[in-house]
């Protein structure tokens, strides 16, 4: 096996690792936006990932975060910030299964995006395998009524926001690793997201705030491994593998609230897994 073909393998399992603990974030959320507010969740969860990097700075110094790509990092924080506001929010207003399918529909438009804005090619299969990877999610999650309410199109919007913050991934890996890519993001968002504190501060538990230390690391964590996986293959190439957080997310429900799935949420999971083997078993004979 080449090193070509093995790029696209090794991309593909970090980036369903990165769904697992994603997925994982995502009942962290759905847990604590009961008490508090949308505002916090988004701070604490980029300051601890700021709070992530501290011991590499104090071992390594700042000499491995020096960037000349600033404004590239600026772009990538603008759309993740975007996109983690609005899919925060959708967690916690819409059912869980609803926002999830918003979020992991962001391969069907990176394709699309990366082609644009890259000049990646974009094959009838490329679009083909994420629409299938599509149809899959919405069996697994079946969405409900909620869906056609206004708040839908803040969980389309963070569909939209992350497959460009994949692609601005993608845009800079070649000169930039994984673990600059998280830092600045968490970096910026950190600042930024500090501004609402100003009027949506509240007081919180140690509980509260316990599980916002798991979710800011999860979260980070899984950005880490998520750049690393979008610099060794074309966003429009792994996108699929992003599909199965909703597979994680329903085995994670069973264990959890004791949800069983049905034979729909099967024969989705089954496509979602169709779809990611499918894109990787092209990659293999090209």
């Amino acid at each position: 096996m080449t090193t070509r073909s093995v790029k696209p393998l090794h991309g593909a399992a970090l980036l369903a690792l990165s769904a697992l603990l994603f997925s994982l974030m995502g009942v962290g959320i759905r847990e604590v936006s009961a008490s508090v507010n949308n505002e916090s969740v988004v701070f604490f969860r980029n300051l601890v990932g700021v709070l992530f990097f501290l011991p590499l700075i104090l071992l390594r110094g700042v000499q491995p975060l020096k960037t000349t790509r600033v404004k590239s990092h600026m772009w990538r924080t603008t759309y993740g910030l975007a996109a983690m506001y609005c899919f925060f929010y959708a967690i916690a207003h819409l059912p869980l299964a609803d926002a999830m399918l918003f979020t992991y529909s962001a391969p069907l438009f990176t394709p699309l995006i990366a082609w644009w804005w890259l000049k990646e090619p974009l094959s009838k299969r490329m679009l083909s395998t994420s629409a299938i990877g599509l149809v899959g999610v919405l069996l697994v999650a079946k969405p409900s009524a909620a869906l056609l309410d206004s708040q839908a199109l803040i969980g389309l919007a963070a569909s939209v926001m992350a497959a460009f913050a994949f692609v601005s991934i993608r845009e800079m890996s070649d000169t930039e690793p994984a673990y600059r890519i998280v830092f600045y993001f968490s970096m910026f968002s950190a600042l930024i997201s500090a501004i609402p504190m100003a009027w949506a501060w509240q007081p919180m538990t140690q509980h509260e705030l316990g599980l916002l230390l798991v979710i800011g690391l999860l979260a980070t964590a899984s950005q880490i491994i998520m750049s690393k996986a979008y610099g060794l293959a074309p966003p429009g190439l792994i996108g699929p593998f992003a599909y199965l957080a909703i597979v994680f997310a329903g085995l994670i429900a069973w264990l959890r609230w004791g949800e069983t799935p049905d034979l729909t949420s099967l024969l989705g999971a089954a496509l979602i897994f169709s779809a990611s083997l499918f894109s990787i078993t092209r990659s293999k004979r090209s």
